[in-house]
């Protein structure tokens, strides 16, 4: 069974890779493979409740995530069709591309500390499609954004979904992970950016501004200030929200389109609903990518059963034993996390090594956080950032792979040996 469940899922990964060689769309294959990792577990398996039981239990999780992308994605759009974007492009004059590049790596680098790495990366590539005009520019630095969000989240204990798991498990303070990450996280982003700073040359050409005049005055003076404050302030009390009630982040992001919905009604009224179509909840879940949502689900469902049949504690506890050396199988994690989803790797290491051995704020727990935050960045399919960008840039696997992916490696690389260095 195992092996069946291991090769179905290396063709699935293998026809995401080449999407545009095999002119089969990523979202129709996720959704295959995902579900067929889960049949032949059923099928190979002579309890079908308990499968069905854990099926349940990571669909919770998988849906956790689906509704934390699609309340922010909306959120993101809201604050989009209110023109609220165009307050913060209009502070960035500048059309050199280095220099934007960097202005846009350090936003998105801080901002994903502060929100976190996935709600960061749907924010700033709706930035960037205010910004630059051509497509193959604009899915670069999108590409950059990728790396930016993750290193970005790597050392926050809110900033990246492994280090919360790490923090609220006991194995990493707030205070030392901030102090451990945070310049080898600065590093794995400095690095790439330095290389691109003698590489990159020209300007780019900004999207001409399709607002209407009647519109610009009316939205600029009176709406866009008020949305683009409340979303973006909802979307940071979602972190707040979290540690005060101990709810999952998927319900603040909920509670948070709510508050959106009824100030942007607010705003509104009044006006007749031809009016109010362009800037209501219902445009803006229409502009959604679904697709990009359902590819998400797909691929974890089928990460899901490789968890579920015990295959990736499997793979850590070989890589335990045949490796040894805790710093090179922790720099391993990293890089399977550009494959398989970081959160079931970084679970399955939790559970082989516990807190009496590896008391709280050891080297392996922060060294884990920074490996398993910024390794997904070297494949887009690597980090829920790298999905979320996928889907509304419509990137495709190879071209990530040809541009950007040795950046994310030697970043990475630079990074873990500054955190080594430094301990």
């Amino acid at each position: 069974m195992q092996t069946l469940l291991i090769l179905t899922f290396v063709i699935g990964y293998l026809a995401i890779a080449f999407e545009h060689t095999i002119h089969l769309n990523k979202t129709a294959t996720a959704l295959i493979t995902g579900v067929l990792c889960w049949t032949i577990y059923i099928l190979f398996d002579h309890e079908p409740a308990k499968v069905g039981e854990e099926l349940s239990h990571h669909l919770g999780s998988v849906s956790e995530i689906l509704f934390f992308l699609l309340g922010a994605m909306t959120i993101v759009e809201l604050i989009d069709s209110h023109y609220g974007f165009k307050i913060i492009t209009d502070k960035i004059t500048s059309k050199n591309k280095v220099t934007l590049l960097w202005i846009i790596s350090l936003i998105t680098f801080f901002l994903s500390a502060a929100l976190d790495n996935l709600t960061t990366a749907i924010v700033m590539v709706s930035v960037l499609r205010k910004l630059i005009k051509d497509k193959e520019t604009r899915m670069f630095f999108a590409g950059i954004v990728i790396i930016a969000a993750n290193a970005g989240g790597a050392w926050s204990p809110i900033g990246d979904v492994t280090t919360t798991m790490l923090w609220i498990g006991g194995q990493v303070t707030a205070t030392a992970i901030i102090k451990g990450l945070l310049i080898p996280s600065l590093v794995s982003l400095f690095v790439p950016l330095i290389y691109l700073s003698f590489t990159m040359k020209g300007n780019i050409t900004s999207p001409s501004s399709k607002i209407s005049v009647e519109n610009e005055t009316y939205l600029a003076r009176k709406h866009s200030i008020i949305m683009l404050s409340t979303g973006l302030g909802m979307l940071l009390f979602v972190p707040i929200f979290k540690t005060v009630t101990h709810l999952p982040p998927y319900m603040g992001v909920l509670l948070g389109l709510g508050v959106v919905w009824v100030v942007s009604e607010i705003l509104h009224h009044g006006r007749d609903d031809a009016e109010k179509k362009p800037f209501s909840v219902a445009h803006a879940l229409s502009k959604i990518d679904s697709s990009s949502i359902l590819f998400f689900l797909g691929i974890l469902l089928a990460i899901g059963s490789l968890e579920a049949t015990h295959l990736l504690t499997a793979l850590a506890t070989w890589m335990d034993s045949s490796i040894g050396n805790q710093d090179v199988i922790v720099f391993a994690i990293g890089i399977a996390s550009a494959i398989i989803d970081n959160v079931p790797l970084v679970a399955a290491s939790m559970g082989m090594y516990d807190l009496a051995s590896f008391p709280t704020d050891s080297k392996l727990w922060e060294f884990m956080a920074y490996c398993a935050g910024t390794g997904g960045s070297i494949l887009i399919i690597g980090s829920a950032s790298g999905v979320a960008v996928m889907g509304m840039e419509k990137i495709d696997f190879m071209w990530y792979l040809k541009k950007i992916s040795l950046l994310a490696f030697v970043g990475y690389l630079a990074g873990a040996i500054t955190y080594l260095i430094l301990f």
